[in-house]
């Protein structure tokens, strides 16, 4: 007789959403079969770079749809959960206020104790390589990898094969950026410049520690870059199934990147594809986008991009159900 699947339920939180997956993962083969997929627009790290603390209000938005998730959790029978806390959540002295808050809305709504954790910036990036490489051999994309999940806070970037050979997060995310930088619609020259200046010396950093020559695939994760995958496809409503797995030459995502980079955010919130919590930030995550795909495509001679809408949800997923 065969194994039954396990239903387990997966949180991710980071700086600008908050998404939850019920799955139901298959005991021989480890494949996720979705139930139910979440997201949500919270923007937790809002202020956090400037004031190093989650803002109130921030929190209770946050707090109120993890409330939500929690009793999904609980309807949807997942047999465990796991809450994995990103970037805002390392960055803010108040952040045991949230997990304190995380806590209760698992107690009250779910019945059972779920400890949030906040992850260092190694396993965010282990989390993400995992949920956005299971399949990539079955459709003919060949390794070494290049995986970056280009967050809200931070953008994690990850090289392997079959497991993780190195892998670097850098403080670097969409919503940081918009912050620190560009704050005009649309930005002005100067503010790309230093958004630039930011961006390279980060991915430096990363690169000391990341290898990118002798990449095969270069394969970007996460909101900022399935939306800007959704702009050069030209979509008319956002289509995950489209988008996932899709392959772009690194000149029509360039094109892209600046399409959304020098827009003005009434342009972009026109945009049939974009969500109205990315209008604000895109324009830095396509900036962040752009430099990484031009330094991938100068260092390893890719000729295309890889859009994975598989990423570190399903890493944290598969996580649980290796734990149970």
């Amino acid at each position: 007789m065969a194994e039954p699947t396990t239903r387990v339920g997966a949180i991710d939180c980071g700086t600008n959403s908050i998404r939850l997956l019920v799955a139901d993962v298959d005991p021989s083969t480890g494949a996720l079969s979705d139930v139910l997929r979440r997201m949500e627009i919270v923007r937790l790290g809002h202020g956090v770079d400037r004031t190093g603390v989650i803002a109130p209000e921030s929190m209770e938005r946050t707090l109120a749809v993890t409330r939500e998730y929690a009793g999904q959790c609980r309807e949807l029978g997942a047999s465990a959960v796991r809450f994995v806390a990103t970037s805002a959540s390392r960055d803010a002295r108040n952040a045991a206020d949230f997990i304190g808050g995380v806590r209760t809305a698992f107690q009250e709504h779910y019945g059972a104790e779920v400890s949030p954790e906040v992850v260092s910036g190694d396993e965010e990036a282990s989390l993400s390589f995992a949920g956005a490489t299971g399949g990539l051999a079955a459709k003919g994309v060949a390794g070494p990898y290049l995986v970056v999940d280009l967050g809200g806070g931070s953008t994690e970037l990850v090289r392997g094969t079959d497991h993780v050979e190195a892998a670097r997060s850098v403080d670097i995310g969409c919503v940081r950026m918009t912050e620190r930088h560009l704050v005009s619609d649309p930005p002005t020259a100067d503010e790309i410049a230093a958004a630039t200046r930011d961006i390279d010396a980060a991915l430096d950093v990363a690169e000391s520690t990341v290898p990118i020559e002798g990449v095969s695939a270069l394969v970007g994760l996460a909101g900022s870059v399935t939306t800007i995958t959704a702009h050069l496809l030209r979509l008319t409503a956002y289509d995950p199934e489209r988008i996932h797995l899709s392959h772009a030459p690194v000149a029509d995502v360039l094109a892209a990147c600046d399409d959304l980079l020098t827009m003005t955010r009434a342009d972009r919130a026109a945009l049939p594809y974009m969500h109205p919590g990315r209008v604000d930030v895109i324009g830095a995550g396509a900036l962040v986008w752009r430099r990484v795909v031009e330094r991938v495509a100068d260092r390893a001679g890719i000729t295309e991009v890889v859009t994975s809408e598989h990423d570190i949800l399903d890493g944290i997923a598969l996580s649980v159900a290796c734990r149970h």
